[in-house]
């Protein structure tokens, strides 16, 4: 028996040694990691309330915009590198001149509430921004009023242009609205409709609440696209972008949605929070009105704006105003676009070329009193800029650094106004942002015809420069047009008629508890949700084999 029960014992302690082996040599082989899952929720606070979440009215209000883009599509999208991909189409062509588009749309795309999506609500759509009386943004309804839409099929578009236009293919990123829930209602009537606070789209994600304080929103189960990792977002509503700071340190916020200048040295400090930069496509600038003869003659004489750009330090503006926040621009066609002309003359700061320019046009200070005249008239001049504190800053050194070869600017402050004076060329010298996307042609902002009406603030009446436009307009031949728009630039650096400052750089904040947020090319700041499908907050275990994830029971 003694024997027995030794073999007995024997064989268990060699039994349970192996079978540790065995479960050591699995710990060994089979490594426990940690992967995305799905779940949770993104919360952004943003400064600010919604008003249209509809894209054809969305363009004057971020937050309408920021929400727009989370639940409606186009036919197409920008890709942030200037050019587009498809979207809720799934393919298009361009006839050889140029003149007529082909779009083949996606058949398998439900809006929100279950409805097919056809070729009826792309037209629907267009035909509201065709009206004569559509509350949107003029350049829409000045596009696609003279745009000919033809329905080939349920699924299959043409649209017939009166004239050449290269960039038309940049106006079919606007959102689609949903025909059967609007399209008893006219263009005049859009404003007030119900669906801007309670919108239906084909996007990732579906609005499921909205007040003054918060939006919540859902992911959308009837999306083809990427399915999003985050299920919910909810962004909450402040005042200023002071108020969302707060609100992300009390932990109420894992996201702000744009974090101003002035307190980027703040938000550096903040350990738990990190800051995405991208550089948006556009620009800072002073408009010089060229229109205004009377209260500032001045600006009609090359020599005067050729000094006032000399007598700038673009970069120590960056550094000083905006803590770092932009990048020096020339000219007025964006540097990593195809369309711009390196060699272009590039005016650098030089106070003395300044100085000896202003001089040469007559401009001394005969008084000693610091301020240049010249036949009796002061060269001194208002410089308008918006409510925004650090626009508002800009501005100020602007003037600060004008004080220095004798040019006097008064910093006029004014509030939502501001566009209005643009349009009506009711300034003097006004400092603006202007954002640009797809398509390079400069034609709205510096042809003889957008004076009265359309983006030539400035009222830059050159005849030779918009006759270059207009050629570039002509040809879709890459090559053909780059020779005119290397030509208008080399003009425009020549005659300067205004001040090209600064690409703006936007940063948000967002918790290092969210993960694989990527800094995506941004055209505007809605942009900032381009790489929200891959984003989470929510992690599993699992045991990594080979080929394949297997997970580990709770």
């Amino acid at each position: 028996m003694g024997r027995h029960t030794r073999w007995q014992a024997i064989l268990t302690i060699t039994g349970m040694a192996m079978t540790m082996a065995f479960l050591g040599f699995l710990a060994f082989s089979r490594t426990t990691i940690t992967v995305p899952d799905v779940g949770g929720t993104y919360t952004e606070g943003i400064a600010g309330v919604p008003q249209f979440i509809n894209p054809l009215l969305a363009h004057y209000n971020q937050v309408d915009q920021d929400l727009s883009a989370l639940i409606f599509n186009g036919l197409t999208r920008a890709d942030g590198k200037g050019g587009l991909e498809p979207d809720l189409a799934q393919s298009w062509e361009m006839s050889d001149d140029g003149l007529v588009y082909l779009f083949k749309l996606r058949q398998n795309i439900r809006w929100q509430d279950n409805q097919p999506f056809t070729v009826d609500d792309v037209i629907f759509t267009i035909n509201l921004m065709k009206d004569p009386e559509f509350p949107g943004v003029s350049y829409l309804h000045d596009l696609w009023q003279n745009v000919t839409v033809e329905k080939i099929d349920p699924y299959t578009i043409r649209f017939i242009l009166p004239e050449l236009f290269p960039g038309f293919a940049d106006y079919t990123t606007i959102g689609i609205l949903p025909e059967h829930l609007l399209k008893d209602t006219p263009a005049r009537e859009l404003l007030g409709h119900p669906f801007n606070l309670k919108p239906v789209g084909t996007g990732p994600f579906k609005l499921d609440e909205v007040n003054a304080t918060f939006a919540r929103l859902s992911a959308n189960p009837l999306y083809t696209g990427p399915k999003p990792r985050l299920p919910h977002l909810e962004f909450r509503f402040y005042s200023s972008y002071q108020e969302i700071m707060a609100a992300y340190q009390a932990g109420d916020v894992l996201g702000v949605s744009f974090i101003p200048p002035q307190t980027i040295p703040a938000a550096r400090n903040l350990e738990s929070l990190k800051l995405y930069t991208a550089r948006l496509s556009g620009y800072e600038m002073i408009y010089l009105n060229l229109q205004s003869p009377d209260t500032a003659p001045f600006f009609q004489e090359v020599e005067v704006r050729q000094a006032l750009l000399h007598g700038l330090n673009r970069q120590a503006i960056i550094d000083q105003a905006i803590y770092g926040q932009g990048l020096v621009a020339n000219g007025p066609i964006l540097p990593w676009s195809w369309a711009y002309n390196p060699d272009q003359p590039v005016a650098g700061y030089d106070p003395a070329k300044a100085g000896a320019l202003l001089e040469e046009a007559g401009w001394i200070d005969g008084d000693g009193d610091g301020i240049r005249e010249k036949q009796g008239r002061s060269l001194a001049f208002s410089l308008l800029t918006g409510d925004d504190p650090d626009k508002v800053k800009v501005a100020e050194v602007v003037s600060e650094q004008w004080q220095q070869i004798g040019v006097s600017a008064t910093v006029e402050v004014v509030g939502a106004g501001l566009g209005q004076r643009l349009t009506q060329h009711s300034f003097q010298a006004a400092l603006a942002e202007v954002l640009l996307s797809g398509d390079p042609d400069p034609y709205p902002f510096w042809h003889q015809t957008q004076i009265e009406g359309g983006q030539n603030f400035a009222g830059w009446d050159n005849a030779e420069a918009s006759m270059l436009l207009e050629a570039a307009r002509a040809t879709t031949d890459r090559g053909r047009r780059n020779d005119f728009y290397f030509e208008f630039q080399r003009i425009f650096a020549q005659e300067i008629p205004s001040l090209i400052l600064f690409h703006p750089v936007y940063t948000y904040g967002i918790s290092r508890d969210v993960f694989d947020v990527q800094t995506a090319p941004m055209v505007d700041p809605r942009d900032r949700f381009r790489s929200l499908p891959k984003w989470y907050v929510l992690t599993r275990q699992v045991i990594y084999k080979e080929t394949q994830y297997e997970t580990v029971a709770p």
